[in-house]
């Protein structure tokens, strides 16, 4: 059985006018018995916070350059009662994923950072990254190149590398079916033409994150045809209850023959009004046997009436004469693109050993419960 609630939510006060993050005690987030995850609004960029139930917290990539990501990120952080982050794990180096690294490392401590190695793209997309990036490990910040097969070594959580530079895992994981043979999707794939020149979005690092008998799928900005060698020929994978939709919800990922392999119950999509939230996409995941719901941090102008959830599912959403504007507009046409809007609101999923989770709209307290399966 399913139930749904609405609760008050109250935000963490006062973050701006404290002192910086980083002159704080460096003291692990509260205990919890839950598995918490914060889908922070970047707008199109991602910054997922998630803390275990140890209180050690894995924080994947930080959003866009600026002040406005960053405030953002450290509303969440406030919010989750967070003053340390234990890994970060920067899933490849566009601007939309490690754009805010660099403010943050001098606002919250950051022990441990993560990545899939060199950058295959020249010039790197944020101008003195990898010096500022080398700068925090110089200062005392552990640094590990990822593999496939690695785990991400925190108590009470199995993280594993599924995926990274491209390279996927070998053998498939524990509760993958022994690898299911996944022959006759396989069959129907068809490749998306190769980009002209290197795309690190391909080397994205990629996780399966599991609690007790919840599992949850991150893989970043991994592009479609990467997607299909952690499923064919066999599921290496297995099925999971989260699925963290990757690329934004842009059609240049999420091919069917991964999101169809892995079966999610719900579907989180960290997307802008005009970046992700693709048709394509809504029509692959709304066609995933046994999915129950997509979430959204924003009502796509893409997905229209026809594709994105309710309202009560999105965390951000325009005003009734914006949306009005860009359904009655031209092809390409209506809005003003996307912009910085205040308050901006995340959304939370707790998820419990057993396998059931909620999933939390900040904006409206709306939650929704997901009994184990």
């Amino acid at each position: 059985m399913i139930r749904h609630r609405i609760v008050p939510l109250v935000l963490a006060a006062a973050l701006a006018a404290a002192a910086p993050v980083a002159a704080q005690s460096a003291a692990r987030a509260p205990v919890s018995k839950t598995l918490d995850i914060y889908v922070t609004d970047t707008e199109g960029g991602k910054a997922t916070l998630f803390v275990s139930p140890s209180g050690e917290t894995v924080l994947i990539d930080t959003g866009n350059p600026g002040d406005r990501d960053l405030n953002r990120i450290l509303q969440v952080l406030g919010s989750a009662g967070v003053k340390k982050i234990d890994y970060l794990i920067s899933t490849h180096y566009h601007r939309d994923h490690i754009g805010g690294l660099q403010a943050l490392a001098q606002r919250i401590p950051i022990a441990h950072v993560m990545d899939h190695g060199a950058n295959i793209e020249v010039p790197e997309q944020v101008a003195g990254f990898r010096a500022a990036y080398d700068s925090i490990i110089a200062a005392g910040a552990k640094h590990t190149v990822l593999k496939a097969g690695d785990r991400v070594p925190v108590k009470g959580l199995d993280w594993r590398i599924v995926i990274a530079a491209a390279k996927p895992i070998a053998a498939p994981l524990a509760g993958a079916g022994a690898g299911a043979s996944n022959a006759a999707a396989c069959a129907s794939f068809q490749r998306k033409p190769d980009a002209p020149k290197p795309d690190d979005n391909s080397q994205s690092v990629g996780s399966v994150i599991t609690y007790g008998r919840f599992r949850a799928l991150d893989l970043g900005d991994l592009l479609w045809n990467n997607e299909r060698d952690l499923v064919c020929p066999r599921n290496l994978i297995g099925t999971v209850d989260l699925y963290l939709v990757t690329h934004h919800g842009l059609d240049r990922s999420g091919a069917p023959v991964l999101v169809h392999a892995v079966r999610p119950r719900v579907a989180v999509m960290s997307n802008g009004t005009r970046k992700g939230g693709a048709v394509a996409t809504f029509e692959t995941l709304h066609s995933s046997p046994g999915l129950e719901d997509i979430w959204a941090t924003h009502w796509s102008y893409a997905g229209g009436i026809e594709h994105n959830p309710p309202a009560a599912f999105i965390a951000n959403v325009d005003s009734p004469s914006q949306i009005a504007t860009v359904l009655t507009a031209a092809p390409n046409g209506g809005g003003d693109g996307d912009s910085e809007h205040s308050p901006a609101h995340y959304l939370k999923i707790s998820a419990s050993a057993d396998g059931s989770f909620t999933v939390t709209n900040e904006r409206n307290g709306f939650v929704k419960e997901y009994e184990k399966r």
